[in-house]
């Protein structure tokens, strides 16, 4: 049982739910997953099939690929993480006695004024 709750708790599972599950749809329909249009069924019950398949066909590449970009972008988070982490712990050893000084000055904002909202497209008289 602990193994599967592993599994279930880990962070990549749902995405790699998802994704295994849009795999496993396009290969059962390739494999013959439309045969019940060969049958001869009542026109309601096609109709539902064939309306089925469509949202499927069309919704199940999306969910896909942001399942895949979900899946790589916590990969290459949690790949750049364990370097940062030692380097983190390497640093603050080092930069204890820094303070304030080590920080960059933040440029000015170039926002408006919170009393003046701007408007798109308008420009203001002299």
């Amino acid at each position: 049982m602990e193994p599967l709750k592993k599994v279930v708790t880990n962070q990549y599972f749902p995405a790699g739910a998802v994704l295994a599950a849009v795999l496993l749809f396009w290969v059962v329909a390739m494999l013959g997953g439309l045969s019940l249009l060969n049958n001869n069924q009542p026109p309601l019950t096609t109709l539902t099939w064939m309306l089925f398949v469509y949202a499927a066909a069309v919704l199940t590449p999306l969910a896909g690929l942001l399942a895949a970009v979900d899946l790589v972008r916590r990969w290459r988070r949690n790949r750049a993480a364990v370097p940062a982490a030692s380097a983190d712990s390497g640093m603050a050893n080092s930069s204890a006695g820094a303070g304030e000084a080590s920080q960059p000055a933040q440029p000015p904002s170039t926002q408006p004024a919170p009393g003046k909202p701007q408007r798109p497209g308008r420009q203001e008289a002299a």
